[in-house]
């Protein structure tokens, strides 16, 4: 069982900032058609409920893509083999990619719509500048990042005090 087959422009303007692949997208290019690998302290199988929860130091890669959390649901159907439906992930949960890293306190992962929702204190950084909000949507598909301040879903977790989306952008360095 390891192995398992506020606006738009914000959200592009960020990753622009952010200094992102060329045309200023998160994550885009990722493959994901690649198995996912999961591995973890303990594993509870609920074949009834199709599902499998992983817990304890838990981390599942797919291609150049890392997850890491405390605990792990994988949701599947079974039509003729194992088919990974959703992860959901809680507890710490971290994201890397080669070139961005976003943390945050959960995170669904839909691989049928190749969308991934990070909640609770969101921060995603790419190099030196960084971004913090409460939701983070990342379209694998496209590349696009929406990143929204408020106080989130997640009870007690804003972005910031004021509830908005906050960043720090590195800026080129001039000799004067």
């Amino acid at each position: 069982m390891k192995s398992f087959a506020k606006t738009a422009g914000a959200g592009m303007l960020v990753l622009a900032l952010m200094g992102s692949q060329a045309n200023g997208q998160a994550l885009r290019g990722h493959n994901t058609n690649a198995p996912v690998d999961v591995a973890a302290d303990r594993i509870e199988v609920q074949d009834r409920a199709d599902r499998a929860i992983f817990s304890g130091d838990v981390i599942a890669r797919q291609g150049d893509m890392t997850l890491s959390a405390a605990r792990l649901t994988v949701a599947y159907s079974d039509a003729g083999g194992i088919q990974i439906d959703r992860l959901t992930a809680s507890g710490g949960v971290l994201l890397r990619s080669p070139s961005e890293t976003a943390r945050g306190e959960y995170a669904i992962y839909d691989l049928n719509n190749r969308v991934i929702t990070m909640l609770g204190g969101v921060t995603l950084t790419r190099g030196e500048s960084r971004v913090n909000g409460a939701r983070l949507v990342l379209s694998l598909d496209t590349g696009r990042a929406v990143l929204d301040g408020g106080s989130g879903a997640v009870p007690g977790t804003t972005s910031s005090e004021d509830g908005r989306v906050s960043g720090t952008f590195t800026v080129p360095q001039r000799q004067d």
